[in-house]
């Protein structure tokens, strides 16, 4: 389609679309391609798991292993149960999501702990340790955007801006 000539044209400056124009409808059109050429398949040519199958499944998992920490922060400091028994929901939706199953709570693992020390952890030690694992979990999704089609991209972005508003919380909670 072509574009009508400007109605005033300085001197020397020939009619038709300017510079930024095209620049412009480049970038556009870019975008457009790369939001609707998803080559999601389920394997490559070798049969191996696609880099959207594998970045799910490890999503799973990495969601999977949060709620493990959070029932293990629960079990060992029952007073934060009623602070994290949203963020740990939120936990199972976002492993779900991804294809992953809820775990049974008796699969706790050992409490989450921020402490190294011989001393025994505290209820600040667990929340610092779940916001570290959140916070870790928001970084590796993050860094994936780039590596996948459309639709687990966004799910993936989501998820990690819902991990860094578990961050504030469990960081801005502890306060």
């Amino acid at each position: 389609m072509p574009f009508p000539p400007p109605s005033r044209t300085p001197l020397g400056v020939p009619a038709g679309p300017r510079r930024r124009t095209l620049l412009a409808s480049a970038a556009g059109a870019a975008l457009l391609v790369g939001c609707t050429s998803e080559s999601d398949s389920t394997a490559t040519s070798s049969g191996s798991p696609s880099v959207a199958e594998r970045t799910r499944a490890r999503a799973a998992s990495d969601s999977t292993g949060l709620v493990r920490q959070y029932d293990a922060a629960i079990a060992a400091f029952p007073v934060l149960a009623e602070h994290l028994s949203e963020l740990r929901a939120e936990a199972v939706r976002h492993a779900e999501a991804f294809g992953g199953v809820e775990p049974t709570p008796t699969s706790a693992s050992p409490s989450p702990s921020a402490s190294a020390s011989a001393a025994p952890p505290t209820e600040q030690d667990a929340l610092a340790g779940l916001a570290a694992a959140e916070r870790t979990l928001v970084d590796r999704r993050t860094k994936a955007l780039l590596e996948v089609p459309g639709e687990l991209a966004r799910l993936l972005a989501s998820v990690a801006a819902a991990g860094a508003a578990h961050v504030y919380l469990l960081t801005e909670g502890a306060k």
